[in-house]
């Protein structure tokens, strides 16, 4: 155990958020995604919702504040302007970490796959509500 380490973070998640350098992605899945053959690494948390694991994320993760985007969430099929609740959850615990607002810009479901794939990382949780992914930008401690 460390302190102040939120305990969701496993050994192999946190050697990858420190891995990670400025402006690499890391996308936070839910249970319905094809993270297994999406993934250049995978870190399973199939117990945990992706809320969760978002929050534990970004208590160590500094987002870019330097790109309009640093955060993105897979569109609605057939209702690109829908906003799921989970999506406004993802923005709260953005907010809650954050001290300038980032909101998640919503990108198409195929060009949200073909992103992840480009992601440094995948982390696949439990969660079951649909739209529950999440691809974040690395930023920078000033």
């Amino acid at each position: 155990m460390l302190k102040n380490i939120n305990p969701i973070l496993s050994p192999d998640l946190l050697a990858i958020l420190r891995a990670m350098g400025h402006g690499d992605e890391i996308a936070i899945v839910d249970a319905n995604y094809p993270a297994e053959s999406n993934a250049q690494q995978l870190v399973r948390l199939d117990g945990l919702s992706a809320t969760e694991v978002l929050d534990a994320v970004l208590s160590v993760l500094p987002l870019d504040s330097f790109v309009e985007n640093a955060a993105f969430t897979m569109q609605v099929v057939g209702e690109p302007d829908a906003v799921p609740e989970i999506v406004t959850e993802f923005h709260q615990l953005i907010d809650n970490h954050e001290t300038i607002d980032i909101e998640p810009a919503s990108i198409e479901r195929f060009a949200f796959y073909d992103r992840v794939k480009e992601a440094f990382a995948v982390v696949a949780t439990g969660e079951t509500r649909l739209y529950g992914n999440i691809i974040l930008k690395k930023g920078i401690i000033a």
